[in-house]
């Protein structure tokens, strides 16, 4: 391959470099304790969004509480007893 070939390359792999830190950068992570039955958990999730964070941690936090499908849908309804986010 040419040297401008080889040139072109490295630039855009550099600019691509910079976006794909630039919008990792700017991801949630939360922290989610849920009680459900006789036990409480709390788990971590990361994504995009807040909401999405959210939903992710609760639903891990579920995951050792409930037995069974109806069980794992309400305990991903019950209100959390924490919640905290913050933006990476």
């Amino acid at each position: 391959m040419s040297r401008r070939v080889l040139i072109v390359l490295a630039i855009l792999g550099f600019v691509a470099f910079l976006a794909w830190t630039t919008v990792s950068a700017q991801k949630v992570e939360c922290e989610v304790c849920v009680a459900f039955g006789d036990g409480q958990n709390c788990a971590k999730a990361t994504a995009a969004g807040e909401a999405e964070a959210v939903r992710s941690a609760q639903t891990t936090a579920c995951g050792p509480l409930a037995r069974g499908m109806d069980a794992t849908i309400a305990c991903g309804n019950v209100k959390p007893l924490k919640r905290v986010c913050r933006t990476n």
